[in-house]
């Protein structure tokens, strides 16, 4: 095991929709909280990610839902402020791992349109020698396509990637398709296990 293949959001990268819809809903926890399991849900995000038209997309949520269509543009158009930044214990893990020369990747589910705004924060998405976006390529974790195209764009084999995700089902997928997998839990876990494959 040579190869560490992270993700993003949860591992690298502090997402939340709630540090957006905060400032544009102020006083409604309840009805954001409404938005965020019926409407903005892991669902309606893993269709973004798999490519579909985020514009598109949005103009029907705003068909269907009117009385909030003014939080749905508002959403679009200050979607950056949904990241609160990076984890930066988990950033510094990535530093060492660069430092002693370890091929570095990214695996992402993340929405084509979107991603640009990570692009131009987190700097640090140029020590990785690919990034695979799931809204660019048009497919998504935790299926194996997305797996065999990281694979096969770059020249990798299974056996040589341990895969971090804080999403157990990726986690579990990564596992059936012969990749080393360990499910994020926090930086501490992670380095534990990096220091125990001798990677660290």
């Amino acid at each position: 095991m040579n190869t560490v293949v992270f993700d993003l959001g949860g591992v690298l990268v502090d997402w939340d929709p709630r540090y957006l819809l905060r400032e544009v809903m102020p006083g409604r926890e309840a009805e954001m909280e409404t938005i965020l399991r019926d409407v903005l849900n892991h669902d309606w995000n893993l269709e973004r990610d798999r490519g579909d038209s985020w514009p598109e997309a949005m103009e029907r949520l705003k068909a269907e839902h009117p009385a909030w269509a003014d939080i749905f543009d508002r959403y679009t158009e200050r979607w950056a402020e949904t990241l609160g930044g990076a984890h930066e214990d988990t950033v510094e893990i990535l530093r060492e791992l660069k430092e002693r020369g370890t091929p570095l990747y990214a695996l992402s589910n993340w929405s084509a349109a979107m991603f640009p705004h990570a692009e131009d924060r987190f700097e640090w998405l140029d020590w990785c020698e690919g990034v695979v976006v799931s809204g660019r390529v048009r497919m998504v974790k935790p299926e194996r396509d997305i797996f065999d195209y990281l694979l096969s764009t770059y020249d990798l084999t299974a056996g040589d990637i341990l895969f971090i995700d804080d999403h157990e089902p990726n986690v579990n997928a990564a596992r059936s398709y012969g990749i080393a997998a360990h499910h994020f839990e926090g930086a501490d876990g992670l380095r534990h296990r990096l220091v125990a494959e001798g990677l660290l």
